[in-house]
């Protein structure tokens, strides 16, 4: 494949090898705007793809803003922007203006306004616990929408406790995992697993372990990467063919 807009080809298998199932690998941080349209985004194109009952999704933690801690006290995002990059507060309200309204482009409610900026370490560990009772896809969907729309503190153990059991999970089992810091380790050896790899920023998808989508990029990108990647890890090269002569 011509790697095209946002399409990357990654060096070997780094990030596993195929399987009769294409798997999508996803570095993501609950607060970034642009993760949120991303996961939007790859849902979009898998309405799209044929083959979507084959694909599996994974989220792997990433820290924006790894300086915060639990003990911090939630801060609005529009403050946290303007103190990190130095910027007047207008200019800050400004660039979350400019994401909402990308958001709500391709069908999210964003309110900036009230959102609170805690740190995420905590809401990962509860996508790893979700992860592994398989309910993580639901999860970070209901982590995003709790964070960007319903202006909830995810850094907080009833708060997560109470999204894992709208998902289906075990709230006291949830809210164990969480006070007893069972996948801390998971969290950071993710963290640790995108320095080896490069990440510098997020979101960023690997499609079969080959195939790299970095940023929110339009749908016909994630299509390409899908089209290509189920045909190398699973199907043939006339399964990519016929998806894209459908489109």
């Amino acid at each position: 494949m011509r790697p095209g807009r946002g399409v990357l080809l990654m060096a070997g298998e780094a990030f596993g090898q195929a399987t009769d199932r294409l798997v999508v690998d996803v570095w993501s941080d609950v607060m970034c705007p642009f993760c949120y349209m991303g996961d939007t985004l790859l849902a979009q194109a898998l309405e799209k793809f044929p083959h979507a009952s084959g694909v599996d999704i994974r989220y792997h933690s990433y820290l924006l803003m790894p300086h915060l801690s639990d003990d911090d006290a939630p801060v609005s995002p529009t403050e946290l922007l303007s103190a990190k990059h130095g910027l007047p507060r207008e200019q800050a309200q400004a660039m979350n203006d400019q994401v909402t309204e990308r958001a709500r482009q391709i069908g999210l409610d964003y309110r900036l306004d009230q959102a609170q900026a805690v740190a995420t370490r905590t809401a990962h560990q509860l996508s790893h616990f979700a992860a592994a009772h398989g309910k993580q896809h639901e999860l970070v969907q209901q982590l995003f929408k709790a964070y960007f729309t319903d202006g909830l503190n995810v850094a907080d153990h009833q708060v997560l406790a109470d999204l894992a059991a709208e998902v289906g999970l075990d709230r006291a089992a949830a809210l164990a995992a969480l006070e007893s810091g069972e996948f801390a380790d998971a969290v950071e050896a993710d963290i640790q697993q995108a320095h080896e790899y490069g990440i510098q920023g997020v979101p960023f998808f690997v499609f079969g372990g080959k195939y790299a989508v970095s940023g929110a990029q339009p749908v016909d990108a994630f299509l390409q990467a899908l089209d290509t990647s189920w045909a190398e890890t699973v199907g043939t090269p006339a399964d990519a063919a016929s998806a894209g002569a459908g489109r």
